[in-house]
């Protein structure tokens, strides 16, 4: 067995390398590997399987029920220990909503949300237990206090946080429901030629490059995104994509897998990149930091009145500075001035 570091996933991982034997012949995959790597239990095993830190003849697998077969190599990546236990920091935070149920905070760009490896301290779930001390809900533990959904580092936008944990639970059962309604603004490459639709895909571990997630046939998890089109400009448009999922890079995931990645998107939006050339001088040399995706509408059902709540974020000054760099945009197929679509 070689083992490696991963320069993949996670910083500070460490990649296992095996090959399945004549004696894996229809094994479970979770059995195989406890048998194959003693100083791992069987459930922390699975765990890794469903997260998709598993492949099996460069497939990556996802059901720790998965049978193997006898001389297909075998990949495990190993996370390093988690970090310890989350600490106040004072920390800007802009909170939009608070009370003694739930607070929503406006994130923005550049921030994590909880501890990781790689980024232990300095997160938004610092921040708040600097704000809230002790009131925030524990199901999500000691490094996750609080955390009902998350947004990716350079997404900016609106976060529900719950403070209690009736309040955790009953948010948490709104988004399985699909009845909290997150919707997103991105700018993207290109125009589509249709004014709005509907992805319904499957999303996991891209097999091909595991720092990503892709589409796939198998061994993923349901992910469903409507779009529409709210301006245009010749190069560029502007979407608003209302979620009813909320997988890893959904948003990311699908605009890309359309043919229209998020405009300054590093990972899913590098072939697109040489576009930049046929815009406005002044867009051309913008600095983007980040992938111009904003977290912009958010609605929930209150925990204990039970008000359906409404919240809208300001469009970020990164936004703006950009949409005002490219010039006169169109409103396309014939929508009204001030019109929405959402």
């Amino acid at each position: 067995m070689a083992e490696e570091a991963n320069d993949g996933v996670t910083p500070g991982a460490t990649t296992q390398h095996l090959i399945a034997g004549a004696e894996a012949a229809g094994a479970r995959l979770d059995k195989w590997l406890a048998e194959a790597c003693p100083e791992l239990s069987r459930a922390r095993l699975a765990g890794l399987i469903r997260d998709g830190r598993v492949s099996v003849g460069g497939q990556t697998i996802t059901e720790p029920k998965h049978r193997i077969k006898p001389g297909l190599p075998v990949s495990l990546e190993v996370p390093p220990p988690a970090p310890a236990e989350a600490a106040p920091q004072a920390l800007p935070l802009s909170v939009v909503y608070e009370d003694e149920a739930l607070i929503i905070i406006d994130k923005p760009a550049g921030l994590v949300v909880h501890p990781a490896p790689g980024n232990p301290d300095h997160t938004l779930v610092n921040a708040l237990l600097a704000h809230c001390g002790d009131s925030l809900s524990g199901i999500g533990g000691t490094r996750r206090p609080g955390i009902v959904h998350r947004l990716d580092k350079e997404t900016s936008g609106l976060l529900v946080v719950a403070k209690t944990d009736r309040a955790h639970l009953h948010l948490a059962e709104q988004f399985a429901a699909h009845s909290a309604g997150r919707t997103y603004q991105a700018l993207v490459w290109g125009v589509p030629k249709a004014p709005s639709g509907r992805l319904d895909t499957l999303i996991g571990r891209s097999p091909s490059n595991r720092t990503k997630m892709a589409v796939v046939r198998l061994n993923g998890r349901r992910a469903v995104t409507n779009w529409t089109v709210e301006r245009t400009w010749p190069l560029v448009s502007l979407l608003t994509c209302r979620l009813e999922t909320g997988r890893t890079h959904q948003i990311r995931v699908h605009l890309a897998h359309l043919g229209h990645p998020v405009v300054g998107d590093p990972l899913y939006g590098r072939g697109h990149a040489s576009k930049a050339r046929g815009l406005p001088e002044d867009a051309r040399l913008m600095p983007l930091s980040r992938q111009l995706l904003h977290a912009w509408r958010l609605e929930i059902t209150h925990p204990y009145s039970q008000e359906r709540m409404v919240f809208q974020s300001e469009t970020p000054p990164d936004f703006k500075q950009f949409q005002g760099a490219l010039g006169p945009s169109s409103e396309p197929w014939g929508l009204s001035e001030g019109g929405s679509r959402v």
